[in-house]
């Protein structure tokens, strides 16, 4: 993919970006290696003042970023506004909990014969961010905010056609006041990320992505001995149970698959409801996904934008008619749109089976498929048939289902009535081939510090 910002409203290719030349990276490594040096030893006080003027000048520009991030990839305006309120959150909740969070924590010395003994976290040097381009700016805002809180250097190799967002977040840490070189964007291609990442002087690595793109750098982390968190792919389960209010569920239902244009990791893309309110469910999910208004993400009136790439789109389609091929119906949507743009309607599939493709892979845009289940036990035996496992949904206002939902469910997030989301404030994070590793809250800023323990004795006269 050549990096250039492409319009997905019409595919106009507005403005390429020369990558960077051998000699141009080899700069901007050698500047993070001795930024890292200075940094780590600056004070907590410091970069919380830091981060907070990043915090109050990208909300004084939220206009201008929002307006760059739908033309980039095409999300409406109105979520490109959303995303950057919360990556000002993001960085207001480290500038005021990153003290607490880098506080030594203390264990009882007595049990292991010292005067005193503790842990202390302490960075490790620069880390590369391999970012995507579906939430251009809070993906990466997420890694950078308690990266920098840690006292971290970031080197950001961004998604390809997001290239203006990527450096735009350079430079607004900059005019924040951070020093010279603590965090870069690398505007390469993605077949030179194994040389940034084997380089000495880049300590660990951080990946949100595909399940390949996951798979790739953790082969070359783990050859090279260095740490890696990597958030991939998601098929997320969305169960609804009587108890409910069926109203409220499938306003969320909505919102949670046509999110972000389908676009989302965290979407509910798998829809498991309850035989006893199924058709009641399902007659006002379609109904309501029918509504949505496609069109220019620009407009007020648009709910749901282009797909990002026409790739992207090409890929949608494809698993869409695999399953139209094998005895899926479609009650809304279907069938792509012609015209200019990477469009897709929302789409609602019933009779989806474990012949489909998309059965047991991630459809990336607004396609549900929607299965009746007997019992929640029933409901959770399907959505464990998944190789993904990030995020959860269940809708019931039964105690016991509760409990058994989070116990049972394979996922490392669960959400009970409402819809899944990311907060700075708790972990985030997958398992089985969602990967491994957690970003935000004080799990995510660890991840890249070392937690060095310090045991000290009484002295010789003692």
């Amino acid at each position: 993919m050549a990096i250039a910002t492409t319009n997905p409203v019409t595919g106009e290719v507005l403005q390429t970006f020369d990558e960077l030349s051998a000699e141009q990276l080899e700069d901007k490594l050698g500047r993070a290696a001795a930024a890292a040096a200075s940094y780590r030893l600056t004070s907590i006080e410091q970069r919380s003042a830091w981060l907070r003027q990043a915090a109050d000048n990208l909300e004084k520009e939220a206009d201008s970023v929002s307006r760059l991030i739908t033309t980039e990839m095409g999300k409406t305006y109105r979520s490109a506004q959303e995303e950057v309120a919360k990556s000002v959150r993001g960085l207001r909740f480290y500038a005021a909990e990153g003290p607490a969070f880098l506080k030594s924590s203390q264990s009882d010395a007595s049990r292991v014969d010292a005067k005193e003994t503790f842990v202390t976290y302490q960075p490790i040097g620069p880390v590369l961010a391999v970012m995507p381009w579906n939430l251009p700016l809070w993906q990466a805002m997420r890694f950078a905010a308690p990266a920098l809180t840690a006292g971290n250097v970031g080197l950001l190799k961004h998604a390809s056609n997001v290239p203006q967002t990527a450096l735009y977040i350079e430079q607004l840490f900059r005019d924040a006041g951070f020093p010279d070189a603590v965090f870069q964007t690398l505007l390469i291609s993605a077949g030179r990320v194994e040389q940034v990442l084997r380089d000495d002087r880049v300590k660990a690595a951080t990946l949100t992505g595909s399940e390949p793109a996951g798979k790739s750098v953790a082969t070359i982390a783990g050859s090279e001995i260095k740490k890696v968190v990597l958030e991939l792919g998601g098929s997320d389960p969305f169960i609804v149970m009587p108890s409910t209010n069926l109203e409220r569920a499938t306003d969320v239902a909505v919102k949670a698959r046509t999110l972000n244009n389908g676009q989302s990791c965290i979407n509910g893309k798998r829809f498991f409801i309850h035989t006893d309110i199924y058709d009641a469910f399902l007659e006002r999910f379609a109904a309501k996904m029918k509504a949505l208004v496609v069109g220019d993400p620009m407009d007020d009136t648009t709910d749901v934008g282009p797909l990002a790439t026409e790739s992207g789109r090409d890929d949608v389609a494809a698993y869409v008619n695999d399953a139209l091929g094998k005895g899926a119906k479609a009650l809304v949507g279907g069938e792509r749109p012609g015209g200019p743009g990477w469009f897709y309607p929302p789409t609602v599939l019933v009779a989806v089976t474990p012949e489909m493709k998309m059965y047991h892979e991630e459809v990336f845009g607004p396609v549900a498929q929607v299965f009746r289940v007997s019992s929640l036990e029933e409901a959770l035996l399907m959505a464990n048939d998944h190789p993904y496992g990030l995020g959860s949904n269940l809708w019931s206002e039964d105690d016991d289902e509760r409990e058994l939902f989070v116990r049972d469910v394979q996922s490392g997030m669960a959400f009970i009535n409402g819809n899944t989301t990311s907060y700075p404030e708790i972990p985030f994070g997958g398992v089985k081939r969602s990967g491994y590793g957690r970003e935000l809250s004080d799990l995510g800023m660890r991840e890249f510090m070392n937690a060095k323990t310090v045991w000290i004795g009484d002295d010789a006269g003692a």
